[in-house]
């Protein structure tokens, strides 16, 4: 018969406990140096051939043990050192001698968080989920907040903050371009027009016409001619256009030129206050280029014009005075030819109206010529052509509506010419459109494209001072009749008497006798006196 053996009780905190002193814990190494490298290392086909070579049994050898948390805590140390401490971490773990092994592994995870960090964005997207949102995303792929706003943000809120975006009805549809080919090709350089040769060269070389080699009597100073000859020359030596690199030197530069400029008295009658530069539409919108409009404001403000713009006046001018003298030559000649033909002055009236009327509906005006000129841009040349469009439209049924109405009162002369007075003023006038067609030639070699004008022609001038001078010619006639006369030959000594003439004599002109009796003076004149009362 066995016999039992009886077992004591162990309650299950006595069990627990026995269990935890009996359990082998892994050695936590106290020091960890990773200057020299491991006997493992040195040596690793030695270590492999004995794993290989090794029983079964040595399989289940003890695990590996885990750092501890000191080493742990100078691990992440090392790498937030890597991380944050740029080139001077760096420098720190080459120092401190590292095992090659180790430096490789840290400059890796470096390298690696680097990459991370750069396309942090990419990743994210990567490594979402199917089923995120649209707006976890956008919020995953932007960019971080890191404290203060970037500068093209600030720029976008300050440009959308002044100018505010137009609505989403008044926007256009974008469009994209079609892509077009690049002609890589080498071509011959187009060749100039002969009047853009001539103006830029006379463009280049106005330049130079100040410094002496076309000697002019109204030019500048010597001084001045010195003066800029020599900045001219030390603009060409070697390093004159050198600039500083960094900001103290472009500072001193700065307050140099400031400084230059302060004696110069540049800065003496400069506007000041709040109404010194008035705002403008303008110069305060980012979307528009500003240069041209500053450019031209400066030449506005400093009273500079350019040549073709005084060449334009003068062609203005001559032009003016040429129009001018004709209809005043044409309206003097026509008004002595109708009243010299006889009748009552409203007879003549009448006739110089009728022959208005003619001249209105056979040779309409048409409008100021003294406006030569041609369309700014594209859009104003639409809208005038629309515009003399409809003007021609609306005159062209007028003109018919008051040509049925003249017709039906009474029969229509013919408008009023002189082929005598032509022939006798032929030669002036072709003079005059001769020396007009010279000054809009020179005009048109300065001015810009837009901008020129067209030459003159001897028809169209006389057609147009017709036109004009037509309605003027009664006026004309009745001034002439009711002006007073003056005489046309004046007597020798008819003169008008002045005021004391007419007081002391009462008009009559003085008698003067010559004689050599001897000077009357205070004792003939009481002589004279007391004869006259005993008479």
């Amino acid at each position: 018969m066995a016999s039992r053996t009886a077992h004591p009780y162990v309650c299950a905190r006595c069990a627990s406990k026995l269990a935890y002193q009996n359990y082998a814990w892994p050695a936590i190494p106290l020091r960890k140096s990773y200057a020299t490298k491991s006997e493992s290392t040195d040596k690793p086909s030695a270590i492999t051939n004995e794993t290989q070579n090794a029983p079964s049994n040595t399989i289940h050898s003890e695990p590996t043990p885990e750092p501890g948390a000191m080493s742990r805590r100078l691990q992440e140390a090392t790498d937030e050192v890597l991380l944050t401490g740029g080139k001077a971490g760096r420098r720190a773990i080459k120092d401190a001698g590292f095992s090659e092994e180790l430096k490789e592994k840290l400059l890796a995870k470096v390298k690696d968080a680097q990459f991370r960090s750069q396309y942090a964005a990419a990743f994210s997207e990567v490594d979402m989920p199917s089923s995120a949102g649209e707006g976890t995303r956008i919020t995953a792929t932007s960019q971080p907040w890191a404290g203060q706003e970037t500068t093209e943000d600030s720029v976008l809120r300050m440009l959308t903050d002044t100018h505010k975006p137009l609505d989403r009805e008044l926007r256009g549809r974008p469009k994209i371009p079609d892509p077009r080919p690049v002609d890589m090709r080498m071509r011959q350089q187009s060749k100039l027009n002969p009047g853009h040769r001539v103006a830029n060269a006379r463009d280049k070389a106005s330049m130079y016409t100040s410094l002496g080699l076309k000697e002019s009597g109204g030019g500048s100073d010597e001084r001045e001619r010195a003066a800029r000859r020599e900045e001219f020359r030390e603009r060409f030596q070697p390093g004159a256009r050198t600039l500083p690199n960094t900001l103290a030197g472009l500072a001193s530069l700065a307050n140099q030129r400031i400084e230059d400029a302060i004696a110069r008295g540049q800065f003496k009658n400069i506007p000041r206050g709040k109404d010194a530069a008035g705002p403008t539409t303008r110069i305060n919108n980012p979307f528009i280029d500003t240069t041209e409009y500053i450019m031209n404001n400066m030449i506005k403000r400093q009273d500079i014009v350019p040549p073709w713009i005084e060449k334009q006046q003068e062609l203005v001018k001559a032009a003016h005075t040429f129009r001018s003298r004709l209809r005043n030559d044409w309206k003097r000649h026509a008004a002595r030819t109708i009243a010299s033909s006889g009748g009552s002055l409203e007879a003549q009236i009448e006739r110089a109206q009728q022959f208005a009327r003619a001249e209105k509906l056979h040779n309409p005006r048409k409008g100021d010529v003294d406006q030569i000129g041609t369309p700014i841009d594209s859009t104003s040349d639409a809208v005038a052509v629309g515009n003399g469009q409809q003007t021609s439209m609306s005159a062209e049924e007028s003109h018919n509506k008051e040509r049925s109405t003249i017709e039906t009162k009474a029969p229509l002369l013919e408008p009023f010419r002189d082929p005598s007075w032509l022939k006798t003023e032929q030669s002036y006038l072709e003079l005059s459109i001769k020396n007009l067609n010279t000054l809009a030639r020179s005009y048109n070699l300065m001015a810009p494209e837009l901008a020129k004008k067209p030459y003159f022609k001897l028809e169209r001038e006389l057609s147009n001072c017709y036109a004009e001078v037509a309605p003027l010619v009664a006026d004309a006639i009745r001034d002439r009749a009711t002006r007073p006369q003056k005489p046309l030959v004046e007597a020798v000594g008819d003169r008008p008497s002045s005021i004391l003439d007419r007081f002391g004599n009462h008009g009559t002109k003085a008698k003067i006798h010559d004689s050599r009796a001897p000077h009357y003076g205070f004792k003939e004149m009481w002589r004279d006196l007391f004869s006259r009362q005993e008479r």
